[in-house]
């Protein structure tokens, strides 16, 4: 009982987290709109650059708002992929207090930033938006204030409306949060991994991307905890961690009509962190590192 009241806290406080960190954007965005607006329609070709960037952020409500921006959108197919991919959730705090491992960060930073924009960039390339499908936010604020009498009221649009939308998200990840957090629980976790990897440890960069899908934080600190026991290599541990999104594909699929954007979205990241993780597991070896 203790243990499964240990899931249901880290939930919370994981949700809490996504909580904040969206309330603190959506405020920004509130204030900064035309000028983002503005910067995507003038350099779209660098957006899935920007997308990178902003993956790097060592939180788990980076895929979510992301997700949410694309669902608006806000933002292009790409620059969700450079995202999506550059996202470590809570991998990178974890590896920072390791002293005999804190250095693969830069090299798993390196890969996830480069590597996203590449990604972000080519699904650009290939799928094409039209010029009104990016909208001003400011469009949105303007249509939710007359729905509900708020019109033109600067304290809407800059704190309630952004509070309203962080909890909306909030309740989102907490429900998933749960859910995934019990059925890791319930199978076991890092010594079901570890056991499985030390017959099969050619497979470790294949296992580490699978338990990347898993839509939780919780699939992160996994992958991590067993690359810091060396229960699998450094390739495995950049596959994982560039498949690992967190709860954005989750997120995703709350609008039926994204399904297939979804789909390729996950095959991209599925064939690219996979590829990138036997890649580099190859090159360590042919070096003896």
């Amino acid at each position: 009982m203790e243990e499964i009241l240990e899931v249901l806290l880290d939930a919370l406080i994981d949700s809490v987290k996504v909580f904040v960190l969206a309330l603190l954007i959506y405020i920004i965005f509130s204030f900064v709109e035309k000028y983002i607006t503005s910067l995507l329609k003038n350099h779209k070709k660098a957006s899935p650059f920007f997308g990178s960037l902003c993956g790097l952020i060592p939180q788990c409500g980076t895929s979510v708002i992301a997700s949410d921006m694309y669902l608006k959108n806000h933002i292009s197919l790409g620059c969700v992929v450079a995202v999506f991919f550059a996202c470590s959730d809570e991998a990178l705090p974890i590896l920072l207090t390791d002293f005999d491992h804190a250095i693969s960060v830069i090299p798993l930073l390196l890969i996830k930033l480069i590597l996203g924009f590449i990604l972000g960039f080519i699904v650009d390339l290939l799928i094409k938006r039209q010029d009104n499908d990016i909208i001003e936010l400011s469009q949105e604020y303007d249509d939710c204030h007359h729905k509900i009498n708020y019109a033109n009221t600067k304290l809407y649009k800059h704190l309630v409306h952004p509070i309203l939308h962080a909890l909306q998200i909030f309740i989102y990840v907490l429900v998933v949060n749960i859910i995934f957090g019990l059925i890791i629980y319930a199978i076991g976790g890092e010594e079901v991994l570890s056991s499985f990897l030390a017959q099969n440890s050619y497979l470790a960069p294949f296992v580490s991307t699978v338990v990347g899908i898993i839509p939780n934080c919780a699939s992160s600190v996994l992958i991590t905890e067993m690359y810091l026991i060396n229960g699998i290599p450094f390739g495995a541990l950049v596959s994982g961690l560039c498949m690992n999104a967190g709860l954005g594909f989750v997120y995703l699929l709350k609008n039926r009509k994204h399904i297939k954007d979804v789909l390729i979205i996950f095959i991209i990241l599925f064939i690219a962190s996979l590829a990138t993780g036997y890649i580099v597991m190859g090159v360590m070896s042919l070096f003896g590192i």
